[in-house]
């Protein structure tokens, strides 16, 4: 993956998008990546995949605390629980 410093993308600002068209960035500010810059298409690919593993996260947890017995009506208990 390139790497520019933050200057170098402001200073060769056009140049900065047109590789990013083609590969992420990474945009460095005193040794350490503070951004990445990707296209279009990667970046709804990336949240696609990421909004997914996520749905499929909450549907194992909540399957999880089914079969333990985790009713909504035991959880509404648990959260009313003030001790």
């Amino acid at each position: 993956m390139l790497s520019m410093t933050s200057n170098e993308a402001k200073a060769h600002f056009g140049e900065f998008l047109d590789r990013a068209q083609r590969e992420p960035v990474r945009v460095m500010r005193h040794d350490r990546v503070v951004g990445v810059m990707a296209n279009a298409q990667d970046y709804e690919a990336m949240h696609a995949f990421f909004a997914n593993r996520l749905l499929h996260t909450l549907d194992e947890t909540a399957g999880a605390a089914a079969s333990a017995g985790l009713t909504p009506a035991a959880l509404d208990a648990l959260l009313a629980d003030e001790s």
